[in-house]
């Protein structure tokens, strides 16, 4: 999902760590799709049987979502597994919002978990949704409705309209990073206006960056204590009412065994990574709508 653009040396400095851990072998890729859309780049790669999104050539900044080409229901990225580790705080959820489609691999593998559900995935690009459709098997319907909209639009709009979700995911990136106006308190606010009593949010970001402090500290501000999950990318899961505890996540992740095995998600992995404990500085200044990354960019150091 694109949206303010950041300068070149914020993203040289914001990437660095993660680039490295979510980039395929450049020389064994190959290209099967490239387009220009109004907001971005939409390259498709493939390296062996792993088929990947990319928004940069070579895919040099990440990538936005990959899948096994013989085993397309399997995940491969560990960051969309954390994500799936949302269930274990509210198991059933019936009403889901996902803000940034990617190839659609989270939408996909939660309609086939939760057969009540009804999703609202939330994509500015039509480029992504077009190529989520033709080459990572994503195929909306009656319960995935895809809006093309900006992802702040959208909860304004749902706010007004009084919805509200038991699962939201935050999973939108453009080029960069998570566009700027997606990152404010003001934003995770109104996201958590959003969700129901038990409801929960899970959202995607990067385990190392320049504002990996100032996120944490945004997300405390709106939230409170939440639970912190670090492999390659980062999972923020937070909740309007009190967390459940370990034992009750360890219980509750038993009973998605063995789905969650038919899709590649070993639940005793993810469990241990589940913690409260603050790894940043408390200090650190929360992003606002005018307080944003790009006046950390511009700050003398």
């Amino acid at each position: 999902m694109a949206a303010k653009t950041l300068t070149s040396a914020w993203f040289a400095a914001l990437v660095l760590a993660a680039a490295a851990a979510c980039t395929p072998s450049a020389q064994a890729q190959k290209l099967v799709h490239s387009e220009r859309s109004l907001y971005r780049e939409v390259l498709v790669y493939e390296e062996g049987t792993v088929r990947c999104m990319c928004f940069t050539r070579k895919c040099r900044v990440g990538r936005q979502t990959c899948i096994d080409t013989r085993a397309p229901n399997r995940f491969v990225m560990n960051y969309t597994q954390m994500m799936m580790s949302a269930l274990f705080l509210n198991p059933e959820p019936r009403s889901i919002l996902i803000v940034g489609l990617g190839g659609g691999t989270l939408p996909r593998a939660l309609a086939q978990l939760l057969p009540e559900a009804r999703f609202d995935l939330v994509e500015i690009d039509p480029a992504v949704v077009r190529v989520a459709r033709q080459y990572f098997d994503f195929a909306p319907n009656v319960r995935l409705n895809v809006i093309e909209a900006d992802g702040r639009v959208f909860v304004k709009r749902a706010i007004r309209e009084g919805r509200r979700y038991d699962l939201i995911m935050l999973d939108a990136f453009d080029h960069e990073y998570i566009p700027e106006h997606l990152l404010t308190r003001e934003f995770l606010s109104e996201v958590a206006s959003l969700l129901s009593s038990g409801g929960v949010l899970a959202a995607n970001t990067f385990s190392s960056s320049r504002l990996y402090d100032h996120e944490s500290t945004t997300y405390a501000a709106v939230f409170g204590t939440f639970y912190n999950l670090r492999k390659d990318n980062r999972v923020v899961l937070a909740m309007q009412t009190p967390l459940p505890d370990r034992e009750t996540i360890a219980r509750r992740a038993n009973t998605f065994a063995q789905a969650f095995d038919a899709m590649g998600i070993d639940q005793r992995r993810l469990v241990p990574l589940f913690t409260t404990q603050r790894d940043w500085n408390p200090s650190a200044r929360v992003l606002t709508d005018q307080y944003s990354p790009a006046n950390l960019l511009n700050a003398k150091q």
